[in-house]
């Protein structure tokens, strides 16, 4: 097998070498391809193109292949946690018993966060998008915490990467009290990570907070399956700002932004919408098949098959069963999850969506469990944010340490040749 393309061009020809990767990926390294040729490429979209060398996350969307650091995540789902999980994919191993409980104590030790910031968050209106409101709040941290990270040092890299994981979540609860109109919470630190998340953003200052397992377990496997998936939109942006030489905060922040369009983290979103849209139509979910099916009609069923994955959407498998314990659990009666139920049976079965494998995906399933737990539709994608942050730190660390070059894409110029200026009263 040649371990090199050779590329023609206006009768020359230039070799260039195959990357491989441990999957046996491959790639044409093309680095050099304007200095020799003169030449660009032009992918939009990016869909051919490798922007960087990771060993983060394994994705094979062909066979329905999800990995983090080599662990698959039907086990990662099955046996860790969100935080085991945060730690391997930020620093590469699952940790031991020791490091485990030292991560979690440095992240409690910092999880206060400046009462000013309240100022800053009050300054929103109820109607603000949730996704804004968390992308301004984490821009914000950087004015309370100004110093930049020292890339070359491990103890500024750890101690970033820990006020983050700590202050985040916070702001995630800030987030949703702010819209339900409920007083800020600090949460118990005598807690787990995700049921303290969970206390901060559902605890009512009239109730006493009971812990429900079947409910944090879902919400800890949502996290996980969320929070790595290898050069998305979001995950490059976080890189591709971050190789300005960005801060962490400044990096996260605008991850977060991209996150929030509807083609990527607010999908979980527009399943829900749908779903709504459907019941307001008298909740037939046959006639929404049928449009469905038909080419003609705008109609764009949410939540089913994936860009990535073209066989079955792993995490999907992984969040069904968990899915269906809290609806079993909480014994919810809402006719827009009785429309969802329908909605999934009927493509589990009908002919036309299995030929085309047009199956639920992790979208689908997750908006069911966020409404069934009482979070409000436009907070999904904030829920979504908060599972990618170690993800996106990982993925931010591991570019600054790899000191890999500043992201400057090249174009294909096709506007105006040269023109002569004309004075505006000659125009």
């Amino acid at each position: 097998m040649s371990d090199k393309v050779t590329l023609e061009y206006q009768g020359k020809k230039y070799d260039f070498p195959i990357v491989e990767g441990t999957e046996d990926e491959k790639g044409i390294d093309i680095k050099k391809l304007r200095a020799k040729t003169g030449i660009v490429t032009l992918d939009p979209g990016y869909k051919n193109t490798g922007s960087c060398e990771s060993a983060i996350t394994f994705l094979d969307g062909e066979k329905g292949i999800l990995r983090y650091r080599g662990y698959s995540i039907e086990e990662l789902a099955e046996h860790a946690s969100f935080l085991e999980v945060a730690f391997l994919l930020i620093f590469g191993e699952l940790p031991n018993k020791e490091q485990l409980d030292k991560f979690h104590k440095d992240i409690k030790a910092e999880s206060h966060v400046d009462e000013d910031m309240k100022k800053i968050l009050d300054s929103f209106p109820k109607s603000a998008h949730p996704m804004g409101v968390l992308s301004s709040l984490t821009s914000a941290l950087i004015a309370f915490n100004p110093m930049s990270v020292n890339v070359s040092s491990e103890k500024d890299m750890y101690h970033a990467i820990i006020r983050i994981l700590a202050k985040f979540p916070v702001l995630v609860a800030w987030t949703l009290r702010k819209k339900k109109g409920f007083p800020l919470d600090y949460g118990d630190n005598s807690l787990g990570y995700v049921e303290n998340i969970h206390k901060m953003m559902f605890k009512k200052p009239n109730e006493d907070y009971k812990t429900n397992k079947i409910v944090i377990e879902a919400l800890d496997k949502l996290l996980i399956l969320h929070a790595d998936h290898e050069q998305n939109c979001s995950t490059s942006t976080v890189r591709i700002v971050g190789s300005s030489h960005a801060g962490l905060f400044a990096s996260l922040s605008a991850g977060i932004s991209a996150l929030w369009g509807p083609l990527h983290g607010g999908a979980n979103q527009a399943v829900l919408e749908m779903l709504e849209a459907i019941e307001a139509d008298g909740g037939d979910t046959k006639k929404y098949m049928a449009k469905a099916k038909d080419k003609d009609d705008p109609f764009r069923l949410m939540g089913f098959g994936h860009r990535v994955y073209k066989n079955f959407d792993p995490r999907a498998k992984i969040i069904k069963k968990a899915a269906d314990e809290v609806l079993g659990d909480l014994g919810i009666e809402d006719p827009i999850l009785e429309i969802a139920k329908g909605l999934e049976k009927e493509a589990l079965e009908d002919q036309y969506f299995v030929e085309r494998k047009l199956y639920p995906n992790v979208d689908f399933y997750s908006g069911i469990i966020y409404r069934a737990l009482g979070i409000p539709t436009d907070m999904f994608t904030v829920m979504f944010a908060l599972g990618r942050l170690p993800g996106w730190i990982a993925q931010w660390r591991e570019m600054r340490l790899n000191n890999e070059p500043i992201g400057r894409p090249r174009q294909i110029y096709v506007g105006a040749k040269k023109r002569a200026f004309v004075p505006v009263e000659k125009r």
